[in-house]
């Protein structure tokens, strides 16, 4: 007998019939908007999303908006 799958990280919430592309793109996505990413205003400093497009530095406290799920570029 074969091996259930297992969910697929972030996107396994969804359930199956999205297919194999939709779900990688999504897990890039979400794993990223998670992430502590550079912050413009400190060189040292990171920048946590706290909603769509709405930022805020660590480092500082400055809240600022920017790019909606990151703020490199995701390639």
């Amino acid at each position: 007998m074969g091996r259930k799958t297992k969910k697929s990280k972030a996107f396994g919430k969804f359930g199956a019939g999205f297919g194999v592309n939709i779900r990688t793109k999504y897990n890039k996505v979400e794993s990223s908007q998670r992430k502590a990413q550079k912050s413009p205003f400190h060189p040292t400093g990171k920048a946590k999303r706290l909603a769509s497009g709405i930022w805020k530095c660590k480092k500082t406290g400055r809240i600022f908006a920017g790019p909606a799920y990151s703020l490199e570029k995701i390639e």
